[in-house]
């Protein structure tokens, strides 16, 4: 039902206002592959997905999110602690270690940093520096994202959701007062910034889906607004990385999902929607990004029956939460992704929820294959990142999506390695010189 009239929108039949959403033109030149570059194998997180707040109401460092609010509205499960990586990031490190990364990629929470409209948590900078520091130390590799999904509270307006988070009257200048607090203090530390994770999709499911917050259903125009925000608020990021440190390498994080067409799909009204989600935000600023970063999971037809079907699909070729295996789509996401901007590029998410380890392991492996066939036909890709070091939260789906290579010990708080970690790890010592030259191979599962 909502995506008919998105449809409509995105494929320019309905254009309010009057956007060119065609692409780059003229489109550049592919990125080479670079044979003196070693290949990044890393793992990603995100705060609000991991950390525990370690503060409650009262608390001088108390805060809050618009996920905690639309939580406190019973619009989505109870997250708790989550992983208690706040105040035991320690057992992430040593987690990682074992697996042996060479980049772990974590997010930072803007309303911890910012608990209060003007009012800054130093210590939290600090721990987060230290974050940053300790991962340096262990041989591996920060990328920080400096978004991931949520606002601080004080950005939300029940009220009002047309002026609540991207487009709150001092979200931008409050993000450059963020911005001008954190990237000084990290850049000594850090080589690679995300200034978001995964706008296009987040945008979506929050003023089209309804899901989200300000949960607003098929307001088009205020989509657009938040188009507009989320860009010129990616570009202000990038433009003070590069200022801070001229060598860090700015990166986007996008949702990128590989669409196919329809017999269901007459005109080819929704696959026109999926392709323009992929690429509306993407394409306002791959210009000022050094590496693309593609979150792939699945594939799947578009068509309206094929997205209420995902709810009810089981089996061997689907995850628990019914999306499409396949490894192929990622190959020709990277083509497409390759082709279009001329930019290096990194598998920025890529993981399986399953019960089932051993399926896990084919997922990484048969992924892992098709990011070497893409390398070995000439694409730049430069980096695989595994979603995810453990079963965590995962938004609407509560702790029920398991993601994880590895599951806490609710005791100990130790990350407790699954076979599919065990593979992981082997396969990137087997491929641990490969450079964006050559493909990688995969272990063979056992």
């Amino acid at each position: 039902m909502i995506l008919v009239p998105l449809a409509l929108l995105l494929s320019g039949c309905i254009n309010p206002l009057g956007r060119d959403t065609t692409g780059p033109e003229p489109r550049p030149p592919r990125s080479k592959p670079q044979p003196s570059r070693n290949f990044a194998w890393g793992i990603s997180t995100a705060s609000y997905q991991y950390e525990d707040p370690a503060v409650k109401p009262g608390d001088a460092d108390y805060f809050s999110t618009d996920w905690d609010i639309l939580i406190s509205q019973h619009g989505a499960p109870e997250k708790g602690n989550a992983l208690y990586s706040w105040t035991h990031f320690d057992k992430d490190i040593a987690a990682l270690k074992k697996i042996g990364v060479t980049h772990y990629r974590f997010s930072i929470e803007w309303a911890r940093i910012e608990p209060r409209k003007g009012e800054f948590n130093e210590e939290a900078i600090r721990r987060y520096v230290g974050m940053a520091r300790r991962l340096k130390e262990a041989g591996i590799e920060p990328v920080i994202c400096l978004w991931h999904f949520t606002f601080p509270a004080w950005l939300y307006d029940k009220k009002n959701p047309k002026a609540s988070n991207w487009l709150h009257p001092e979200a931008r200048s409050r993000w450059l007062s963020y911005l001008d607090k954190v990237l000084p203090a990290l850049a000594p530390h850090v080589n690679y910034f995300a200034p978001q994770n995964e706008p296009n999709g987040q945008i979506t499911t929050a003023y089209i889906a309804a899901q989200w917050p300000p949960m607003m259903a098929l307001a088009f125009g205020t989509y657009w607004k938040a188009i507009d925000a989320s860009t010129g608020m990616f570009r202000d990021a990038a433009v003070r990385i590069k200022k801070i440190k001229p060598t860090a390498k700015v990166l986007a994080i996008e949702a990128l999902p590989w669409w196919e067409g329809s017999p269901l799909d007459p005109g080819g009204i929704f696959y026109t929607t999926m392709i323009h989600g992929n690429i509306d935000h993407l394409d306002r600023v791959y210009d000022v990004c050094d590496i693309l970063g593609i979150n792939y999971y699945y594939s799947q037809h578009a068509s309206p029956t094929s997205l209420i079907a995902e709810a009810w699909r089981r089996g061997h070729n689907y995850s628990m939460m019914g999306w499409y295996i396949d490894p192929n789509g990622l190959y020709k996401e990277i083509c497409r992704v390759g082709n279009r901007y001329g930019k290096p590029m990194m598998v920025t998410e890529n993981g399986i929820a399953t019960r089932n380890d051993a399926k896990r392991v084919s997922y990484i492996r048969d992924h892992l294959a098709a990011i070497g066939h893409a390398i070995r036909d000439g694409y730049d890709v430069r980096g695989y990142f595994s979603w995810s070091l453990a079963d965590n939260y995962e938004w609407h789906y509560g702790y029920k999506a398991l993601f994880g290579l590895a599951k806490m010990n609710p005791e100990t708080y130790e990350r407790e390695l699954k076979p599919s970690a065990y593979f992981y790890r082997d396969t990137i010592r087997a491929n641990a010189k490969v450079s964006a030259l050559e493909a990688i191979k995969p272990t063979p599962a056992k």
